[in-house]
């Protein structure tokens, strides 16, 4: 069929369009191509060419700075220093991890001993993990290895923080301290940050550092490097700082938490200091200490061996993993589970021959002599063990037990601090679960002076004391901000105890310290703005036995150290507007009244004053020697706060 003129160019328009659309497209693809060459010849020339010499580009993690720690007002009690180091990427080394040890050994002190050990860890971890060979090195040290880097494959030397605690052992089981991540810290996570797995970084192992962990520890940078096929790190490409971790402040004092730790010297006890109000902890202290930056840095075999076959077991804090028989301390507790019975009134009174006898065994006083007819204020006046024998037939140890609970005593306290016991407020149903056996009578007459089951911490103690005084649910505190934001304390709940009870057992508590014939009345404050009420405990570790009072061991001071009793006080001050309560426990340190009251009543007047108390607060017989106490203490000064990095 013959075309006519107008198809044959209708055919052509169609042919030249599509003709035109095929180039502009192929046009378009060879500009395209043109384009992307020119961009990898060009703006990414060098890229390629360190690619082309078996350069690569890698990403390091940085690690953050740690969250700064404060005492109350300020001061810094736990922060971070310059530390230089050198590490080693097995990946890096070229083959030869030995010979480049070897090098740098001429380099800084590396024994063959620290080699082998080096090679053993190395076989064990991942060869892309670095390992620190040396750290804190100096200055010239490490400038020594970065001027000699080309002959050290796998070498790198870098500058980071450490962990630092300036008070030492001031507050060394308060904070706790950090080391390096071990296997069995990775293993308690579930999902490990990969900062972890930096080489030498340091998490916290116990202590307030370990509690708030996550909060002080930050978030990573990263830095983008160049590194060449030796792995030798060519140039930085870029850098992202860390985050730091969160700053903390706690609610002690370290001014008053250094002079609790000198006035107990090298005692085996602990301290407690409490604000009656808010339940914050302005000092709580155990003695004698240890310096956490040694384990920061690693502690040697030696300082380590000598902390664990210490006597006096310096690793422990004893203020709140230490549990105690309460003593006579208890007796408050006796008293109100009475009162708040009705089993008794502040005037019912008991007779004291010096001894009470159930089922034909005797329970003795004290006082072998007795005390005669005792009320409710004298029997704690003069700590009648005997009212309370008989006090407790009255009201049994569930009730006992009930009050000793509501005060605080046997109960656990949420704090961030390690292994907070929670101690033992006994009672039927306790020793059958414990023991699969019934209550004895005996048994109560034994909780009712704070012996027998009973056990408590000094934190308990004290947290006792302050709700006596107060009348409150006061729970203890540690934390008052982080950065910067308060903590703030909550509204506490009225004690659910008459308020007349209460105040018969501060009464008693009063003339232990001021009565004629109170146990304490050596440890009293004078100035009535200051006056203290108290009471003293001694919790008998063993009897003195037969074998020994026939070789002339009659008294408790002859015994053992270990065996002697343990010496306890607590009391509140001022007694008609509280503001401090304390609890002192010495191990060991025989009777309360003249082994823990005395540093009790120091440490009080010390928080009361806001510094060293004067001498004409302590009766004329005791001045001389808190004067040479106090000449012979390292007082430490706080310093105005430094302003830090805040992620406030």
């Amino acid at each position: 069929m013959k075309r006519s003129p107008q198809d044959i160019q209708a055919s052509s328009r169609l042919v030249t369009r599509r003709g035109l659309m095929l180039g502009g497209i192929q046009l378009g693809v060879i500009g395209g191509l043109g384009m992307r060459l020119r961009s990898m010849q060009l703006d990414h020339a060098d890229e390629y060419r360190m690619l082309s010499d078996g350069n690569s580009i890698k990403i390091r993690l940085l690690p953050p700075a740690r969250g700064l720690i404060h005492d109350r007002h300020g001061a810094l009690i736990a922060g971070n220093e310059q530390n230089y180091r050198v590490t080693l990427t097995r990946e890096e080394a070229g083959g030869d991890v030995a010979q480049v040890l070897r090098r740098l050994s001429r380099l800084i002190p590396l024994s063959e001993q620290r080699i082998d050990e080096l090679m053993e860890e190395f076989s064990k971890r991942s060869a892309v993990t670095p390992i620190v060979l040396a750290d804190r090195l100096s200055w010239e040290q490490f400038g020594s290895i970065a001027v000699n880097a080309p002959a050290l494959p796998g070498v790198t030397p870098e500058s980071g923080l450490s962990r630092v605690y300036p008070r030492a052992g001031d507050l060394a089981h308060v904070l706790g301290y950090v080391g390096p991540v071990s296997d069995y810290d990775l293993s308690k996570i579930e999902e490990p940050d990969p900062v972890l797995m930096l080489p030498e970084f340091q998490l916290g192992k116990v202590g307030v550092e370990s509690k708030l962990e996550e909060s002080l520890r930050g978030k990573a940078g990263a830095r983008r490097v160049e590194v060449n096929s030796a792995g030798r790190e060519m140039r930085e490409l870029g850098r992202q700082e860390g985050q730091q971790g969160a700053t903390v402040q706690l609610t002690i004092d370290a001014a008053l938490q250094n002079y609790a730790a000198q006035r107990m010297g090298e005692e085996s006890a602990a301290a407690v200091v409490m604000d009656v109000q808010t339940g914050e902890l302005v000092a709580i202290c155990s003695s004698p200490s240890f310096d956490p930056n040694k384990f920061v840095r690693g502690i040697s075999s030696t300082d380590y061996k000598a902390l664990m076959g210490h006597d006096h077991r310096p690793l422990a804090d004893k203020t709140v993993q230490g549990v105690y028989p309460p003593g006579s301390t208890f007796k408050m507790v006796t008293l109100l589970a009475g009162l708040e019975s009705g089993v008794i009134n502040g005037g019912s009174r008991f007779y004291c021959p010096g001894h009470t006898e159930v089922g034909g065994r005797r329970f003795h006083c004290w006082r072998r002599g007795g005390h005669g007819m005792m009320d409710a204020v004298q029997s704690l006046e003069q700590s009648c063990d005997v009212y309370y024998y008989e006090l407790s037939q009255r009201v049994g140890i569930d009730r006992i037990a009930a009050m000793a609970r509501k005060l605080g005593v046997g109960v656990h306290h949420d704090l961030p601090m390690s292994a907070v016991a929670e101690g033992i407020a006994p009672d039927r149903a306790w020793k059958k679960a414990r023991y699969d056996q019934d209550w004895q009578i005996g048994d109560s007459l034994n909780a009712s002076i704070g012996q027998g089951y009973v056990l408590a911490s000094p934190l308990q103690l004290a947290v006792m004391t302050a709700r006596i005084a107060s009348g409150k649910v006061i729970q203890p505190r540690l934390i008052r901000a982080i950065d910067g934001v308060p903590q703030v304390a909550p509204e506490f709940e009225d004690l659910d105890i008459n308020p007349l009870n209460l105040r018969q057992a501060r009464a008693g508590m009063d003339a232990v310290m001021n009565g004629s014939r109170g146990t304490a009345s050596r440890s009293r404050i004078l100035p009535d703005e200051w006056r203290m009420a108290g009471k003293t405990g001694t919790s008998q570790v063993r009897n003195i036995t037969a074998a020994e009072r026939a070789r002339g061991v009659i008294r408790n001071d002859q015994l053992p150290w270990n065996r002697r009793d343990h010496a306890l006080f607590v009391c509140y001050a001022p007694y008609e507007a509280p503001r401090y309560a304390c609890s002192v426990v010495v191990e060991h340190g025989g009777g309360g009244s003249t082994a823990a009251a005395p540093i009790a009543r120091d440490i009080m007047l010390f928080a009361l004053a806001g510094g060293l108390p004067p001498l004409d607060a302590v009766p004329s017989g005791e001045r001389a020697a808190m004067e040479e106490r106090h000449n012979a203490m390292h007082l430490y000064t706080p310093t105005p706060p430094q302003p830090g990095r805040s992620r406030a």
